[in-house]
C-alpha cells in the first residue's frame, strides 16, 4: 500500500512538473546556448555599443546595423575573389504562409528575428538551432486591418531585452535569454484599425514605435516608451486632429493651417509605419511619415493645402518628442507617395563642403539629399520614370507638378466598357501603353525594402520599382469607418479580360537595382530584374552588394560595376534585406526569405506571373557551405467549379464590388500573388459556404472577417459569380 501511495505521489509530481513546464514561457535548450550567456552578451547592448558598431563588425546590433542606417558592413572575408564559393550553411523553416520582411539582429553568435504575425525567434547563428520562440498570438482576424500583409520587419535589442511591435498594436519586451514576456503595453486606440509592422528603434533608453492604418481611417503618431518599464515617455502626432479638441503642440497648430474641410473625420493618416534614423551628435531622431487618409486629397482636404506632416521627414528631440524641423517630399499627397522609405545619414562632400546629410528615395520617384541639421533642401533628381512632376524646384525644394497630376479631370479609361478598353489599349505599343498610366504607382519608385550606402564606392544602392498605375476618382465615394478607404477608382487597374493585352500590361511592371551617386544625383549603373518587388540591399567592405529577388534568386554583385558574381535558388521570392556577421572569424550572410507583402497581394497579373509561393525560411550562407533545401512541391491543381446562372450584368456588378472590398488582398482580377489563397482555385465545397464566409465570418480566425456591414446578399452573390467567371477564364487559358 505504501509503495502504491509513493508511486501515486511520484506520478502526481511528474504530472505536476509536466503541467508547470507546459505553462511556462519559452525556455532555452541548454544544448544550444544558455540564458545566462545570452543575458551576458546582450546585457551591455546600449547606445554606446550601437554608436561604436564598427568596433565590433562581427555583430549586427541594430535594425540598420548602425544608427545612421547605412546597411554597410566592414566585414570583407567574403569578397569579389571568393563569393562564388558561397554555399548554404543552414536554413530554418519558419512555417510561415505570409510575407517575411525582417532584418535579424545578431550579437555574439545569437540571432534574433521575427516572422509574420509578429512571432519572435532566437537562434544559434552558427547552425540555426532554435533557442526560443515567442508567439504573441495576434488574432488572425486583425489581419483584415493590415493593408499590406501580416508582416513584421524585425525586433530591437537593448540591455538584455528584445522588443517587438505586434500587428495588433502592442509593444512587448522579452527576456533575451529565455523569450519570457517581461511587459506588454497597448500603443493604440483599440477601436481603430491600427497595425504595427515596423521594427522598433531604441534611443537613449526609449523604445520608439509608429503604426499603420491610414487606408482604414486612422490618425498617425509615433510614441516613445521607457525600455525598462514600458511607461509612455512622449507621443508626437503626425497630423492634426479636430481643432475643436485643441492641439497637442504648436507643431499641430501650425499643421492644421495647411488642411481644409473636416479631415479628422477621415482620420488624416500620416502614419509612421517604418523608417527612422538617429544622429547621436546632433541628438535628433528622424521619422518618415506616410500618406493621407483618404489618399485622394480632393476628398480629405477639398481646398488643397500642404497637409502637414504627410509624406514628410520630421526631426524630433528623442528625450521629449519635441518638433525641431520637417521637410515634406510630397506636399498635399494624393497618390500614396509616402516618405516612410528608408533614410540614411552620411557626411558628403558637396561643392567642396562637407555636409551632414540625410538621403531618402521615397515613393514619389525623386532621390533627396537634405541637410540633416536643419532640413534644408540640397538636391533631388528622379531615380525612376516620373509623370506626376517634372522636377523638384531647386529654390523651394518643392516638386513642380504636371498638368492633371491630381487626376481631377476624369480618367478616360474609366468611361470605357471592357470591350472598348481592349479596343483602345491593345493596338498601343508597350511604350505608348505605359503613357496611359501614371508613374510611380502607389507601390512607389521605392517601397519599404531598405537601400544601402557604401562609403567606399560613394554609391547608394536602391531596390527601385518601375510600375504604372491608372489614377482616377472613385465614383460616388462614401467613407466607411474601419474599412478600405482611398477614394481612388481601384477598378481602373483590374485586368481587361484580354489575355494578350493583360500580359503586355503586366510586362510593363519592372524592378531594378539603381547604383546612385548622391552627389552628382545620377544613376551610375543598373541591374535590370525580370520582375518587380525585389528585396532590400546589403553592401560590404568586400566590394559586394547582396539582394534577393521576387523570382526566387539570392545574388551577389560587384559594388563598383554591378556585375553578378554569384547566385543561388531561394525557392521563394525574397523581399527582406540581407545582413552579415561573423563567428570565430568566419563570415556569414543571412536573409529571411518568404514571398509576400502588398505587391504580392494587390498586383494581380504582375505578381501572379512571378509564380512564387510562400516558403518561409531563414537562409544563411558561408564559404564552402554544404547544406541543401528540400525539393519543391507542385500545388497547381485546379478543382472543379460550380455552375453559375448569373447574368453578364451581375458579373459586372460583382467585379465592381469585388474591387472595392476584396481586390486589395485577393488581387485585381481575382489574381492572387501567392500569399492569400487564390480564389480562382477555390473548389465547390468552399463555394457552397461562400455566404457563411463573406457575410457570416466563418473564417474570421484565419483572417477573413465578415463584410456583412458593407455588402448585401445580392452583392455577395455577384462577387461569387465574378470569381467563378474568372476561375473559368483561367481554366480556359490553361486548356489552350
Amino acid at each position: 500500500m505504501r509503495t502504491f501511495i509513493s508511486l501515486s505521489v511520484a506520478l502526481l509530481l511528474v504530472l505536476l512538473a509536466v503541467f508547470i513546464y507546459q505553462s511556462q514561457p519559452p525556455s532555452v535548450d541548454p544544448a544550444f546556448d544558455s540564458a545566462e550567456r545570452i543575458q551576458k552578451v546582450t546585457g551591455t547592448l546600449n547606445g554606446d555599443r550601437i554608436r561604436q558598431a564598427d568596433s565590433e563588425p562581427q555583430n549586427w546590433l541594430a535594425h540598420g546595423r548602425t544608427y545612421d542606417e547605412s546597411r554597410f558592413s566592414p566585414l570583407s572575408q567574403i569578397n569579389t575573389t571568393n563569393v562564388n564559393q558561397l554555399g548554404l550553411a543552414w536554413s530554418y523553416d519558419l512555417n510561415s504562409s505570409r510575407g517575411l520582411e525582417a532584418t535579424p539582429i545578431v550579437v555574439d553568435g545569437i540571432m534574433f528575428s521575427t516572422a509574420a504575425w509578429s512571432i519572435v525567434y532566437a537562434h544559434d547563428a552558427r547552425n540555426g538551432k532554435l533557442i526560443w520562440k515567442y508567439d504573441p498570438k495576434v488574432p488572425k482576424a486583425w489581419g483584415a486591418k493590415a493593408c499590406c500583409d501580416a508582416v513584421n520587419r524585425g525586433a530591437a535589442l537593448w540591455e538584455g531585452r528584445v522588443y517587438v511591435g505586434t500587428l495588433d498594436g502592442y509593444l512587448v519586451a522579452l527576456d533575451a535569454g529565455t523569450g519570457k514576456e517581461l511587459w506588454k503595453v497597448n500603443t493604440i486606440d483599440r477601436d481603430k484599425p491600427y497595425t504595427i509592422t515596423g521594427a522598433p528603434r531604441i534611443v537613449k533608453g526609449k523604445v520608439i514605435i509608429g503604426n499603420g492604418g491610414a487606408e482604414y481611417g486612422v490618425r498617425g503618431y509615433v510614441t516613445a516608451y521607457d525600455a525598462n518599464t514600458g511607461k509612455q515617455a512622449w507621443r508626437f502626432y503626425t497630423v492634426p486632429g479636430n481643432p475643436a479638441d485643441g492641439f497637442e503642440s504648436d507643431a499641430m497648430a501650425k499643421a492644421a493651417k495647411t488642411w481644409s474641410g473636416e479631415w479628422w473625420k477621415y482620420g488624416g493618416g500620416g502614419t509612421a509605419w517604418d523608417s527612422m534614423a538617429y544622429d547621436p551628435e546632433l541628438d535628433l531622431l528622424y521619422v518618415g511619415t506616410g500618406n493621407g487618409s483618404v489618399w485622394n486629397q480632393s476628398v480629405r482636404s477639398p481646398e488643397g493645402g500642404d497637409n502637414l506632416y504627410l509624406s514628410s521627414i520630421v526631426a524630433l528631440k528623442p528625450d521629449t518628442g519635441e518638433y525641431v524641423w520637417h521637410y515634406q517630399t510630397t506636399p498635399g499627397d494624393s497618390w500614396d507617395y509616402t516618405a516612410t522609405q528608408h533614410m540614411i545619414l552620411a557626411d558628403l562632400n558637396i561643392d567642396g563642403t562637407k555636409r551632414k546629410v540625410l538621403m531618402q528615395a521615397p515613393k514619389n520617384g525623386f532621390f533627396y539629399v537634405i541637410d540633416r541639421t536643419n532640413g534644408q533642401f540640397i538636391s533631388a533628381n528622379n531615380y525612376v520614370p516620373v509623370t506626376w512632376a517634372t522636377h523638384v524646384d531647386p529654390e523651394t525644394g518643392r516638386p513642380v507638378e504636371t498638368a492633371n497630376a491630381r487626376y481631377q479631370a476624369p480618367n478616360p479609361l474609366a468611361t470605357l466598357s471592357p470591350e472598348q478598353l481592349v479596343a483602345v489599349l491593345k493596338p498601343m505599343p508597350p511604350k505608348d501603353l505605359e503613357g496611359a498610366f501614371h508613374k510611380p504607382s502607389p507601390f512607389g519608385g521605392h517601397n519599404w525594402q531598405p537601400m544601402s550606402y557604401n562609403p567606399q564606392t560613394g554609391l547608394v544602392y536602391i531596390p527601385a520599382l518601375d510600375i504604372p498605375y491608372a489614377y482616377g476618382n472613385e465614383p460616388a465615394f462614401e467613407y466607411q469607418d474601419g474599412r478600405w478607404n482611398i477614394a481612388i477608382n481601384w477598378q481602373l487597374n483590374a485586368p481587361t479580360g484580354d489575355a494578350e493585352l493583360d500580359a503586355v500590361i503586366a510586362g510593363t511592371v519592372r524592378g531594378h537595382i539603381a547604383a546612385w551617386d548622391p552627389v552628382a544625383q545620377k544613376e551610375v549603373w543598373r541591374v535590370q530584374h525580370a520582375g518587380s518587388w525585389n528585396g532590400g540591399i546589403l553592401s560590404t567592405a568586400g566590394n559586394l552588394i547582396f539582394q534577393g529577388t521576387s523570382h526566387g534568386q539570392f545574388a551577389a554583385y560587384n559594388a563598383e560595376t554591378g556585375e553578378q558574381l554569384w547566385t543561388t535558388e531561394a525557392q521563394t521570392g525574397v523581399v527582406a534585406p540581407p545582413i552579415t556577421y561573423s563567428i570565430d572569424g568566419e563570415q556569414y550572410i543571412t536573409v529571411v526569405a518568404g514571398w509576400g507583402g502588398v505587391f504580392a497581394l494587390a498586383a494581380g497579373e504582375a505578381a501572379s506571373n512571378i509564380g512564387q509561393k510562400h516558403r518561409g525560411r531563414i537562409l544563411t550562407y558561408k564559404i564552402g557551405g554544404q547544406a541543401t533545401l528540400p525539393p519543391l512541391e507542385d500545388d497547381t491543381t485546379l478543382p472543379e467549379l460550380p455552375e453559375s446562372t448569373a447574368s453578364a450584368e451581375q458579373i459586372l456588378q460583382g467585379k465592381i464590388t469585388y474591387h472595392r472590398y476584396c481586390g486589395v488582398c485577393h488581387g485585381p482580377g481575382v489574381n492572387g500573388g501567392g500569399v492569400i489563397p487564390d480564389l480562382r482555385f477555390m473548389g465547390e465545397a468552399k463555394h457552397n459556404i461562400f455566404n457563411d464566409i463573406v457575410l457570416g465570418g466563418a473564417l474570421k480566425d484565419a483572417g477573413m472577417v465578415s463584410f456583412a456591414d458593407v455588402i448585401s446578399e445580392d452583392d455577395a452573390h455577384n462577387i461569387q459569380a465574378y470569381i467563378i467567371a474568372e476561375g473559368k477564364r483561367l481554366r480556359a487559358l490553361r486548356a489552350e
